[in-house]
Parts: structure tokens; sequence; C-alpha cells
């Protein structure tokens, strides 16, 4: 069914609204500050994907609600599972020391994280057609996304290789699972499994 233009503007009313009251009320309780830091990360990141990465981090560990070696074991358990990195936030919202936690914050964060791209989706679609054939319009998305490429680089290096490449060990571990990846093809389950084994194999040689 097409959207029209009354329900594109409402839409993205939503989706603004949503974005600058909740942090005027987020310390009113748990819930609303969870729900703002999800719907912003959702809400700002261009992309998809690993853009996300830096985003989600910034909104968790850096606040303290989730620990580093936590947030870097969820994102490796989510590499090795199907579907799009955004689930990446049921886990958080599930082990974040604020909030509902368990399954009500995993459904909390889960819905929030996807809102914004839900409403922000309706909102254009009325005007997408319009909108893409003007010159401006195009350029402004081939500079957004070249930017990304950029965005993706740093969420490589900032967090994944600073908090986990800190030995020459650690970088035949991640290069022997980018071959993997990249030249063999095999699954991203038996990649992480293996790099699993071979770190605690790592880690049990270094403590004999």
């Amino acid at each position: 069914m097409p959207v029209s233009r009354r329900a594109g503007t409402v839409f993205l009313v939503a989706f603004f609204a949503l974005l600058l009251l909740p942090p005027l009320v987020r310390g009113a309780g748990g819930p609303i500050a969870v729900f703002d830091a999800f719907y912003r990360s959702g809400a700002l990141v261009f992309g998809g994907g690993h853009v996300v990465l830096p985003l989600l981090r910034d909104a968790v560990v850096a606040r303290g609600w989730v620990s580093d070696p936590a947030f870097l074991a969820g994102y490796g358990a989510a590499q090795a599972v199907p579907g799009p990195l955004f689930t990446f936030a049921a886990y958080l919202g599930a082990v974040m020391r604020i909030g509902p936690g368990g399954v009500p914050g995993a459904a909390l964060a889960l819905v929030a994280i996807f809102l914004p791209g839900l409403l922000l989706l309706l909102g254009t679609l009325p005007f997408w057609d319009a909108l893409r054939s003007r010159p401006g319009a195009q350029a402004a998305m081939r500079g957004v996304n070249a930017a990304v490429v950029g965005v993706l680089a740093a969420a490589l290096y900032t967090p994944v290789w600073t908090s986990a490449v800190h030995r020459p060990t650690d970088f035949a571990l991640a290069l022997t699972g980018f071959v993997l990846l990249a030249v063999w093809r095999a699954p991203p389950l038996v990649v992480v499994i293996l790099g699993g084994v071979a770190g605690t194999a790592m880690a049990l040689a270094g403590s004999s």
C-alpha cells in the first residue's frame, strides 16, 4: 500500500520527536535512557552493518552499562550467526547493568534500534522520487557513501583492532581468520569457533 505525503510527514515528525525528546526525560528511568541510546544509534548510522559498531560502543561501554570484554564477545558472537548486525542490540539490551535487562531489555533495545530506520523509510518514501532526481541530492549521497568507507575502517580499528590485537600471535590469528573468510570462503561460524579454540589454546600455553 503506497504511503501518502500526509502519512509520510507524520512518520518524519515521529522520527525527529523520538530523536529529540527522550534526552530531555531519560533521567526519569532506566528504560527511557536505554531506548534513547539505541534509538539514537539506529537513527544516526548511515549504511548499516559495522558502521553502527562505534555508535553502540559509545552508547553502552562509555557509560559503563556494558564492559568492553562483554561488548566484544557479543560482537564476535553476532558475526557467527546470520542476520543484520543491528540484532547485536538484543544481546546488549539483555546484559546491560541498567534498564529492565534480560528478555525485556533485549526486546526494548531491538525495537529501539530498528524503529528509526522504519520511520525514516516510511517518511521519505512519498518524497523519494522527487528527491533522488535532484543533482544536489545525488551528489550528497555519493559523498556520504564514500565517507561510510572511512567510518567502516575506523570501526575496524577501534574498538576491534585496538582491543583484540596486542601481540604478533594475535595478528597471526586475525590474518588467518581473514584468509579463511576472504580466500577460502569458510563459513563465519566455523571461523569464530576455530578462533575461539585457537585463543583458548594460546591462553593455556601462555599460562603454563
